[in-house]
């Protein structure tokens, strides 16, 4: 089975770091959204092993939509849309003519209102289908089209999703071998109970030992590195625990094979759809430099 993770690794990882460095964001955001179209589909078949089955057809256009508008907004922070040279040069009734995710979200809303009252499903199958519908948008979609902003947030963009992805890639190897080397007390048995506590540690300290390298590459100062890495790295680890606590409940091992040796796209991307948000955010709120 090792064998299987590394050759899939060694396709996937060089072909994601391309995307990501020399891609530009539209190349990155139609990656994300094949992406996010794969792990919305084994999150709705997760659903459906419970019996709860979503609009899959809505939630997916909506899910797409949020793409768009993630992009959208990279367009409008740069100040290159319909011919403006900076954004200090737009005033804010221009930029609220822009869609945001709070209106895609919106539209979804009302989508799940027509179909509610016009579907011919069963009406045992309304609240299901659209709580499914809705946490697949609010979990996965929404969460993981971050990675959009962050890669279109200036010219630091590129090198911080990729920290965000080795940040979580480092970490999950870590975890894994040290895990399986000495790993004896369980972090979390009710939901994944080959974690361990050894192996979350050996995740968090890879991560720092990421931001160490990567601070030799970036401008950006090492103590935003570390603490981006760090929050990062809890987020991830519990975005991680999040999707085995779903198919748990869902009562299957993977989210689905299309990745040999390593199950589904969701179990793959698990941790990256809490850990880019939360990069995201400490980028913007806490380092990012002011105008």
């Amino acid at each position: 089975m090792t064998w299987k993770r590394v050759a899939t690794a060694a396709v996937l990882i060089p072909l994601a770091v391309g995307i990501v460095l020399w891609g530009s964001t539209p190349v990155l955001a139609l990656a994300v959204a094949l992406v996010t179209m794969l792990a919305l589909f084994e999150y709705f078949a997760l659903g459906e092993a419970i019996g709860h089955r979503a609009y899959r057809f809505w939630t997916a256009t909506c899910a797409l939509l949020i793409v768009y508008v993630q992009w959208l907004a990279t367009v409008v922070r740069s100040g290159v849309f319909v011919g403006f040279a900076s954004p200090s040069r737009m005033t804010w009734s221009m930029v609220r003519t822009f869609p945001r995710t709070e209106d895609a979200i919106f539209v979804f809303v009302l989508g799940i209102a027509a179909i509610t009252l016009f579907t011919k499903r069963p009406l045992v199958e309304t609240l299901p289908s659209a709580g499914t519908s809705a946490s697949g948008l609010v979990l996965v979609a929404f969460p993981l089209s971050y990675a959009i902003r962050l890669h279109g947030s200036g010219t630091q963009g590129p090198g911080l999703l990729l920290f965000a992805m080795v940040i979580i890639w480092v970490g999950d190897t870590a975890a894994y071998f040290v895990g399986r080397s000495i790993g004896k007390h369980a972090l979390a048995p009710h939901l994944s109970p080959k974690k361990t506590w050894e192996g979350t540690i050996a995740s968090f300290v890879g991560s720092l030992i990421v931001a160490v390298v990567f601070a030799r590459f970036m401008t950006v100062p090492l103590p935003h590195l570390l603490g981006m890495a760090a929050v990062g790295n809890v987020a991830g680890q519990v975005g991680d625990l999040l999707e085995s606590a779903y198919k748990r409940s869902a009562g299957i091992k993977d989210s689905g094979s299309i990745l040999p040796g390593h199950g589904g796209v969701l179990d793959r991307i698990d941790a990256l759809i809490l850990a880019i948000p939360v990069v995201w955010y400490y980028w913007i709120l806490i380092c990012a430099p002011r105008s």
